[in-house]
């Protein structure tokens, strides 16, 4: 059985996910967490999100964009990448974000997530 790290806090322009401090942005794949280059939503491009890309379907359902303090439309182009690989983005403020993927998680859902720190 899969075991999803749980957003626990976030804030402070970090996330504690799973008992750990992660400092900046983070991405979550595969019930892994990872460093995320992307530090406001303009710099959110297609390559930013290569490793949810090759996870591909069979390990995503869809990815869940948290945009930072407001929700804000993510660039075309990473809206389009996505769509290109069969991948559906649902985007808002990272703490809606963070909300949802932790109750998504917890159902067992294979859900990525791209946080943008506040």
């Amino acid at each position: 059985m899969r075991q999803a790290p749980a957003i626990d806090a976030f804030g402070d322009r970090g996330f504690r996910i799973a008992g750990v401090r992660h400092e900046g942005s983070v991405l979550i794949v595969d019930d892994a967490v990872r460093p995320w280059s992307v530090r406001r939503l303009a710099d959110a491009t297609p390559e930013s999100l290569d490793a949810v890309a090759e996870a591909g379907a069979a390990k995503v359902e869809f990815v869940l964009l948290g945009t930072g303090a407001a929700t804000a439309l993510p660039p075309k182009a990473l809206r389009a990448a996505l769509q290109r690989v069969g991948l559906g983005l649902e985007f808002m403020d990272t703490a809606a974000a963070c909300r949802l993927y932790n109750y998504l998680a917890s159902e067992g859902r294979r859900v990525a997530a791209a946080l943008i720190a506040v």
